[in-house]
């Protein structure tokens, strides 16, 4: 038996009369009786009986309307519970750590803010990890300052960063306004933990220029990173865009690479919907459009794209002074 079969029941209950239940219901009065035979033949019982031309509902008839009721008001609560979850925008974010530490928190209050019928569901780990969940579907999407390796993946370059130096205030480079490269060698450094992108991209420069340095402290979040640089006397390379508190205040400073090779970019990631790799987002053409919720995020990601530091901020540099090996 199904839902209309009930429906069609409870109609002739309340009007006890076929055609008026087939006036009500847009249907022909043929097709309304054989409903009620259905259920009849289906349980085996009488529902009505026919008294001078009306109809009286049995004993069975009203068991099975009582139950008829409760089921077809539970389907009808189903029905628009459903239709209103399919009209809000579910997403799943994930994002790198730093992205996560310097920047989610923002875009996420904007997200919700500008499409408040939307649910927001944010993860933040490292570029490895969050990889692994975009490609398992448990993100949607992602927002990372690491390299994607995946070819199942698209990473579009969206918002602008840079690595930079930085040392604390009791750190002999205080003092300068100018580091070399080959001043690195042996010197004590806070890094972040393996599948970090910005760990790999550091490592790459070392290894790039053969320079040595000693880890002293390793870490998965980047306020403990700082912390090591303003209290430990050690050194680290982070991302410009966590600095601008301890440089405003001077408990730290900064060295921008002169050449750009530590710029970089924040990316949108997310799984990839056609066979020929094409980018299923924002393409041309009958490539399909996914989830709103990723055009929304782009959308405010857009406002984060530059990368500016305060005035008051002092334009110390980095240069290098070894060829690479």
């Amino acid at each position: 038996m199904t839902i209309r079969h009930l429906k069609i029941f409870i109609t002739v209950a309340e009007t006890g009369s076929m055609s008026a239940a087939a006036n009500r219901l847009y249907l022909t009065q043929p097709t309304v009786s054989q409903a009620i035979r259905d259920l009849e033949e289906h349980y085996h019982v009488q529902l009505f009986e026919r008294l001078h031309k009306k109809l009286f509902i049995t004993e069975e008839g009203q068991q099975l309307l009582n139950l008829a009721l409760m089921t077809v008001g539970n389907f009808d609560n189903l029905e628009l519970s459903m239709q209103r979850f399919q009209e809000r925008i579910h997403l799943r974010i994930g994002s790198s750590l730093t992205v996560g530490t310097c920047l989610m928190s923002r875009v996420i209050s904007d997200l919700e803010a500008d499409y408040p019928g939307m649910d927001i569901y944010s993860f933040v780990s490292n570029t490895a990890e969050i990889e692994q969940k975009l490609l398992r579907r448990e993100l949607d999407v992602a927002v990372v300052e690491g390299i994607i390796e995946s070819p199942e993946l698209t990473s579009i370059p969206i918002v602008e960063d840079s690595l930079v130096l930085v040392c604390g205030k009791n750190h002999d480079f205080y003092q300068k306004d100018t580091v070399l490269a080959s001043e690195l060698e042996g010197r004590k450094f806070a890094i972040r933990e393996k599948g970090s992108g910005t760990r790999k991209l550091f490592e790459q420069y070392l290894s790039s220029h053969n320079i040595h340095i000693q880890t002293v402290w390793e870490a998965n979040c980047p306020r403990t990173i700082m912390n090591a640089v303003i209290y430990n006397n050690a050194l680290a390379v982070i991302s410009q865009r966590l600095v601008k508190h301890e440089c405003i205040h001077r408990s730290v400073k900064v060295f921008r690479y002169e050449t750009g090779e530590w710029d970089r970019y924040f990316k949108l990631v997310y799984l990839k919907r056609n066979s020929d790799g094409t980018d299923h987002l924002w393409g041309s053409g009958n490539i399909k459009v996914p989830s709103p919720g990723i055009g929304h995020l782009r959308t405010v990601l857009e406002r984060y794209r530059t990368l500016n530091l305060p005035e008051e901020i002092p334009a110390c540099i980095f240069k290098n002074d070894i060829s690479q090996a």
